[in-house]
């Protein structure tokens, strides 16, 4: 399998200093990341650590769902995944944290009752590679299929 890349350059402190993420596997784009914006409940043009993570989170989970529908007996035909990812203070080792990760996934299938999807997503939870490295956060799964 291979390996992807991705490249932060950093200039100046935490608080004045700011950077840019390249996606330098896909070369798809460059955004900029502050830790004032990062911490702000407006993002403002900025990405984040966070955000990144929920797109990679988001993306893993549906890839993976889709194959756990097929394990279940149905057939995906679309799937709307929104992870939102929290940041918060780390009272126990000081500093910040993941705070916790909510996984919202609406979805049209063919085959499966609410209790099969429901089980498909659990099971895609359960398998993501991305869910598998946050083990250490907090993950809440909302599943419904769209009637």
């Amino acid at each position: 399998m291979p390996t992807r890349t991705a490249r932060t350059a950093w200039d100046g402190g935490l608080q004045d200093g700011s950077g840019q993420v390249e996606l330098s596997s896909s070369g798809v784009g460059t955004y900029d990341v502050s830790f004032p914006r990062r911490a702000a409940d407006s993002a403002d043009g900025y990405t984040s650590p966070e955000e990144l993570i929920a797109a990679a989170h988001s993306a893993c989970f549906a890839m993976q769902l889709s194959a756990d529908v097929a394990e279940e007996g149905g057939t995906p035909h679309s799937l709307e995944v929104t992870a939102d990812v929290s940041l918060g203070p780390d009272t126990a080792a000081g500093g910040f944290k993941l705070t916790g990760i909510v996984l919202t996934v609406k979805g049209e299938v063919e085959g499966l009752d609410a209790a099969g999807f429901q089980r498909a997503a659990e099971a895609a939870k359960a398998g993501c590679p991305v869910s598998k490295a946050l083990t250490g956060v907090d993950i809440e799964l909302r599943a419904s299929l769209v009637e």
